[in-house]
């Protein structure tokens, strides 16, 4: 399938103004058995990640068109994916009480709409019927149970495994140098900042006669963790402006900045522990493994479902 030729299209469905004709706007994409996917059925799949691709890449067209091209075929292939699905579970004899799809139609009423009423009047404006809704609810409602039968299984994953993968992916667990800071922040608000300076002054004076840094910092500093004495969470060096990194990558644990004079604020420091750059033993990142380990899987089986289902299905795109 050639992507590229999508961009019109989409584009002048979606107002961006480039030269089209009409014809093309519902034109056939793929077939799959008896069933035809049009345009206008990617168009609408995709609505929701057009509208936030357009938001993302406001004033970068370049950039759109990629993206763009990426959800129509991802739309396209999942909408096939869908339709493979559907067939075989009509195939292989799968069946659905009417009582299920009932039940779920009311469910999805109550989340989407709230009552009927309202339903009606949107599928209305959206230029659907209740039947096609219905309809739609029954096929998501199927693919979702084959999914889950075929795919989403219990997946054991071994620790050689896991083992290997913490050997093979070092780098994606490498931490850099990082300190755990407490800070007071001051702000000048406007003012020349001699008297901000002199209150920082006064704080510091009072932390080296014994004041404690985190009361402090409950009452001077000016920012959002003011009520947690100043604490911060571990920071590495990219994480703070380069005048504050360099202040307090130079601190040994328990140690305090001088004050630290910015056009705008005024900074004091405390390095309340520090640790050097370090890979995260394999216990504190095995759990993460194992679910990255487990998402492979589940797509490995999934990509294999599908193409079995190709291979016994007629289907082809244009």
């Amino acid at each position: 399938m050639k992507i590229a030729r999508w961009i019109p299209v989409l584009a002048a469905i979606y107002g961006l103004n480039l030269p089209l004709h009409a014809e093309l706007a519902d034109g056939v994409q793929a077939i799959v058995n008896d069933t035809v996917i049009t345009y206008t059925q990617v168009k609408d799949y995709i609505a929701s990640d057009v509208q936030s691709l357009q938001r993302q890449y406001a004033g970068q067209p370049a950039a759109y068109d990629q993206a763009l091209s990426a959800a129509i075929n991802n739309g396209l292939q999942h909408l096939i994916e869908r339709q493979l699905i559907l067939h075989s579970f009509e195939t292989e004899g799968y069946k659905l009480p009417d009582s299920v799809i009932d039940d779920e139609f009311q469910a999805r009423i109550r989340e989407q709409f709230g009552d009927r009423v309202t339903m009606v009047k949107t599928l209305q404006a959206e230029g659907m019927t209740v039947e096609q809704f219905r309809k739609k609810v029954r096929d998501q409602y199927i693919e979702a149970a084959m999914r889950n039968q075929n795919v989403s299984r219990v997946l054991i994953i071994s620790p050689f495994k896991v083992e290997a993968y913490y050997q093979a992916h070092q780098a994606d667990f490498q931490m850099a140098d990082q300190v755990k800071l407490r800070m007071i922040t001051l702000n000048k608000n406007g003012d020349p900042g001699a008297s901000t300076l002199r209150l920082a002054n006064e704080i510091l004076s009072q932390i080296k006669n014994g004041a404690a840094f985190a009361d402090m910092a409950r009452l001077y500093s000016q920012d959002a963790q003011q009520r947690q004495g100043g604490e911060r969470d571990w920071v590495d060096r990219d994480t703070l402006r380069k005048e504050l990194s360099d202040a307090a990558f130079a601190l040994k644990p328990g140690e305090t900045s001088g004050v630290i004079d910015l056009p705008g604020t005024c900074y004091l420091l405390k390095v309340e522990d520090a640790r050097r750059a370090h890979v995260k033993p394999l216990a504190d990142v095995r759990d993460s493994i194992e679910k990255t380990l487990s998402a492979q899987e589940h797509a490995r089986l999934e990509s294999a479902w599908i193409e079995s289902l190709k291979e016994k299905t007629y289907w082809r795109t244009f």
